[in-house]
């Protein structure tokens, strides 16, 4: 092990573990979010957090079923709208 200062440690409880407050904090860490874990050539960790509230439809807001559209005159052959 190295000689480097610990940041914060947890415990490992079946096969889960959690990430301290701090480090959650830190790095932005929300409920959803996805951790990628790579094992580096030399064994040490590395993770990732994929934030999910930023994707590619974090502003998308849904349909809500109000308008009606006749789908052969609205939109292409590809979903587009036709104006």
């Amino acid at each position: 092990m190295s000689s480097e200062s610990v940041d914060s440690e947890s415990k490992v409880s079946g096969n889960q573990a959690n990430i301290p407050a701090r480090i959650r904090r830190e790095l932005n860490i929300d409920d959803g979010d996805k951790l990628r874990w790579h094992i580096e050539d030399d064994d040490t960790l590395r993770v990732q957090v994929v934030q999910q509230r930023s994707g590619t439809f974090s502003d998308f807001d849904g349909y809500d079923g109000n308008d009606e559209t006749d789908v052969t005159i609205d939109h292409d052959a590809w979903s587009v709208n036709v104006d």
